[in-house]
C-alpha cells in the first residue's frame, strides 16, 4: 500500500499495551515505513565508534543518563544520513533519497548537513537562533516515512524534537489496566530465544516449558505486579504532558481496545485516511 506523503509517527502507550506488535504490523502493511529506534541508534553508534557514539559511551560508562541533546543529535544525524533532513525548507519537498549525496551551496539550493558536527552546531545554538537562522526541514517524500521508537518520552523532549522533525501522527494506545495486568501475569519467556508465551492466549504445549527446546520458561522481573504498577504510574506522569503537547499540535489520535487484534484494524484505517493515496 503506497503512501502519498511522509508519515512521521510515534506510538504512546503503557508498558504491555502492545506498541511493539502494532509497530511491526504497520511496518509490514506499509513498506515505505521504516523503524527508527533510539536504543538501536545508541548501540550502533557506540559499536561503530562514531564521534557521537564515543560521547554517548563515555556518558554511559560514567553512570550518567544520555542527555536530550545527545539523543537529538543521534536522531538528527540518522535522518541526515538517510537524506531525510535538509536546511532549506523551500526545496525539501522536491528532494529525494538519492539527493543525500548532494551538498547544495548556491543560493536557493538545499543544503544537506555533511556530518553530525554540523548538526551538533545547529543543535547547540540558542533556540531562537535555530528558528531564525537555517531551520531544519524534513523530507516530505513518502519514502522518508518512519516510526520513531523510544523518543520522545516527555513534553520537553517533544518540544525539542519539533525543531528538527515535526511528528505528524501520535497514536495513543489505551487498554484497561486490569486487562494489561491479566496479560502480564500470564506472560512467560524463553530467555535464550526471546520467545514469549501467555497462559491466556498463547500457552506453551507443556506448562512452563519452551515448545522448541523444552527448556524452562521464566518470568521477567518487571512483570511483577508491584513493579508494573510503579512503571504504570511513572508512565502516566510523563505521558500526560507528552500527549498534551501533540494534542495542541493537532496530531494526536487516541485508540482504545481490549487486544491488539481489536486495535490494529482501527490504527490501519486511521493511518490510511491520513497518508494513503
Amino acid at each position: 500500500m503506497r503512501l502519498r506523503k511522509a508519515a512521521r509517527v510515534i506510538l504512546v502507550g503503557a508498558p504491555g499495551v502492545g506498541k511493539g506488535t502494532h509497530s511491526e504490523r504497520l511496518l509490514e502493511r506499509f513498506p515505505q515505513l521504516s523503524s527508527i529506534s533510539s536504543g538501536d541508534l545508541l548501540r550502533h553508534n557506540v559499536k561503530q565508534q562514531t564521534p557521537l557514539g564515543i560521547k554517548v559511551e563515555s556518558t554511559m560508562k560514567a553512570g550518567g543518563l544520555v542527555s536530550d541533546d545527545l539523543m537529538l543529535r543521534l536522531i538528527s544525524n540518522e535522518l541526515n544520513q538517510r537524506g531525510w533532513l535538509f536546511s532549506d525548507h523551500l526545496s525539501s519537498n522536491v528532494m529525494t533519497l538519492a539527493s543525500s549525496a548532494i551538498g547544495g551551496t548556491a543560493a536557493g539550493e538545499p543544503q544537506i548537513y555533511e556530518d553530525d558536527a554540523e548538526v551538533a552546531a545547529f543543535l547547540s545554538s540558542p533556540a531562537h537562533a535555530r528558528r531564525q537562522a537555517q531551520p531544519l526541514s524534513p523530507s516530505e517524500d513518502p519514502a522518508a516515512s518512519f516510526i520513531l521508537d523510544g523518543f520522545p518520552r516527555t513534553g520537553a523532549q517533544a518540544d525539542r524534537l519539533d525543531e528538527i522533525v515535526p511528528i505528524n501522527l501520535t497514536i495513543s494506545i489505551k487498554t484497561p489496566l486490569n486487562v494489561i495486568m491479566e496479560r502480564i501475569s500470564g506472560r512467560w519467556v524463553h530467555e535464550p530465544s526471546g520467545r514469549v508465551y501467555n497462559t491466556s492466549f498463547n500457552a506453551p504445549r507443556v506448562a512452563g516449558r519452551d515448545d522448541i527446546t523444552g527448556e524452562e520458561l521464566t518470568r521477567r522481573p518487571d512483570d511483577d505486579e508491584e513493579v508494573y504498577r510503579a512503571r504504570f504510574r511513572k508512565f502516566t506522569e510523563t505521558s500526560e504532558p507528552l500527549l498534551e503537547h501533540y494534542a495542541r499540535k493537532g496530531v494526536l489520535w487516541e485508540v482504545e481496545g481490549m487486544s491488539s487484534d481489536e486495535i490494529s484494524p482501527k490504527i490501519f484505517r486511521e493511518f490510511e485516511r491520513r497518508f494513503v493515496e
